[in-house]
């Protein structure tokens, strides 16, 4: 079973980046699609980035595309989320989230694609 745990969360003004990280306790990491979701107050959480257990095959939101990156290193079990042009908008919790697949190349966009959660790290994002 994996344990996952966020970490990079914080206050950046609008306009710049954030990376945030998050650890797979597991001994299988490279078996695992995951995703990032947000969840701003008082909205529903929203899926951000996927990436497949391979980290070839990647999906991004809209609101996010062209200003995010996903990745996956699978010798050091993390995931990363890099934020560039950030925005008062982008403020949420941001969970990861991951799923034990044998299809190499799958991400799911949805809550229910995901067995495993993280805690959340916080994101706010100043204009």
């Amino acid at each position: 079973q994996a344990q996952l745990a966020e970490s990079g969360g914080g206050l950046v003004q609008a306009g710049g980046s954030l990376k945030l990280s998050c650890g797979h306790s597991g001994r299988t990491f490279g078996n695992y699609a995951m995703a990032w979701f947000r969840q701003a107050p008082g909205k529903e959480r929203e899926f951000v980035a996927s990436v497949s257990r391979s980290g070839r095959t990647t999906r991004y939101a809209d609101s996010v595309k062209d200003r995010s990156t996903i990745s996956k290193d699978n010798a050091k079990n993390t995931m990363y989320l890099q934020m560039n042009s950030l925005k008062p908008e982008d403020t949420a919790i941001y969970y990861c989230a991951a799923r034990n697949t044998f299809i190499s190349e799958w991400s799911g966009t949805l809550r229910a694609n995901y067995e495993f959660w993280g805690q959340g790290t916080q994101v706010t994002v100043s204009s």
